[in-house]
C-alpha cells in the first residue's frame, strides 16, 4: 500500500494518481476510485466514501454481484494460499483465518460452498468487527436470509470494509466510527476506596463453555484509582463476540491483610460478557467485598 496522501492532494492530483491511492479500497474494483475521480472534490473523506458506495450501489444487479463475487470466501483456499489482496491478507490474517486446524477447515469449506451455491456470490463480513466464533454464528444464520436480504447485507458489510480502507489510505480521514474502547473499574466497597494492586485478564470466549480456556488478551494489575491506566482496549474496532475479565479478588484481599489463608470465600471473580457494538464504548466495572461482588455495564 502506498504512503497515504491528505484530502487535499487527493482533490487536487490528476485522476490517476487518486485512481491509483484508492485502487484497492474496493477488493478487485479499481473502477470504483477511477469513477470517484470525476466527482471530485470532496469536502470530507466521508463524502467520498459515501460517493465511492453509490457508485456500486447504483449497479444493476448483475454487476453488484460480480463485485461481491472479487471478494475471497472467509478461510477459504485463497485465504490458506495466500492468493489473496494484501488487504485481505491482514484482514483474515488477524483472526488466524488463513490458518485454521483441518477440522475448522472443512466447516468453512462446507458453508462456503452452500451459500455460494444459494445466493451465487461469496459470504462476505467485516473481519476486523467479529471474533471467529461470532463469525460462524453469523454465517450459519445468514444462510437461512433471502436472496434479497443478503445483496443488502453484503453491501453493508462491502461498506465497512472500504471504510477501513479507505481510512488508511487518508492521512487526515476524520472517519468517525473506526474505533471502540473497553474499560474497567474495581471499587473496594469494604474500605470505601478504589482497589489498587488488584490483578485482572481479559480473556475472549471462543467455545460453547461459559468461560474462556484460551490465552489471556491482555492482563494487568489496577493502578491507585482502581483502573487500568490505559484502557483493556482502544485504537481499534471492538471484535463483536463473548468476552471474559478475570478478577484476582482473593490475592488482592490476602494482600492487604483482609482475608487469612490459602481459601478466600472469593477467589476469582469470572465476568463473561457480550460485545455487539465494534465502535461502542464498554465499561465493565466491578465492586468488592471479601464476600460480595456486583457489576454492570458503566459509563
Amino acid at each position: 500500500m502506498t504512503a497515504p496522501l491528505s484530502l487535499a492532494d487527493l482533490n487536487a492530483c490528476p485522476a490517476s494518481v487518486f485512481a491509483a491511492q484508492l485502487a484497492d479500497v474496493f477488493e478487485h474494483a479499481p473502477w470504483v476510485a477511477a469513477q470517484a475521480a470525476a466527482q471530485r472534490p470532496f469536502a470530507t473523506a466521508d463524502a467520498l466514501h459515501t460517493a465511492m458506495l453509490a457508485i456500486v450501489g447504483a449497479l444493476p444487479e448483475d454487476a453488484r454481484v460480480a463485485v461481491f463475487c472479487g471478494h475471497p470466501e472467509l478461510a477459504g483456499p485463497a485465504a490458506r494460499t495466500g492468493a489473496m489482496t494484501p488487504d485481505s491478507i491482514r484482514e483474515q490474517g488477524a483472526l488466524a483465518l488463513d490458518r485454521l486446524p483441518h477440522e475448522e477447515e472443512a466447516w468453512w469449506d462446507r458453508l462456503n460452498a452452500a451459500y455460494r451455491t444459494r445466493f451465487g456470490f461469496p459470504f462476505i463480513l467485516c473481519a476486523r468487527h467479529y471474533t471467529v466464533a461470532a463469525m460462524r454464528q453469523v454465517f450459519a444464520q445468514r444462510l437461512g436470509n433471502s436472496r434479497e436480504a443478503e445483496i443488502a447485507a453484503t453491501l453493508r458489510e462491502i461498506g465497512l470494509i472500504t471504510r477501513y480502507r479507505l481510512a488508511a489510505r487518508i492521512a487526515d480521514h476524520g472517519l468517525a466510527d473506526l474505533e471502540g474502547r473497553l474499560t474497567t473499574h474495581v471499587l473496594d466497597t469494604s474500605r470505601g476506596q478504589p482497589a489498587q494492586g488488584l490483578r485482572l485478564a481479559l480473556h475472549q470466549v471462543d467455545s460453547a463453555l461459559p468461560c474462556s480456556t484460551g490465552a489471556a488478551l491482555i492482563e494487568t494489575v489496577t493502578d491507585s484509582h482502581g483502573q487500568t491506566g490505559a484502557p483493556l482496549i482502544s485504537g481499534q474496532p471492538l471484535r463483536i463476540g463473548r468476552y471474559e475479565l478475570r478478577f484476582h479478588v482473593g490475592d488482592y484481599f490476602r494482600s492487604i491483610g483482609a482475608v487469612d489463608g490459602p481459601w478466600p470465600f472469593l477467589d476469582v471473580v469470572p465476568i463473561v460478557f457480550s460485545i455487539d457494538e465494534p465502535t461502542g464504548d464498554y465499561h465493565v466495572p466491578l465492586t468488592i467485598t471479601p464476600w460480595a461482588y456486583a457489576t454492570y455495564r458503566g459509563q
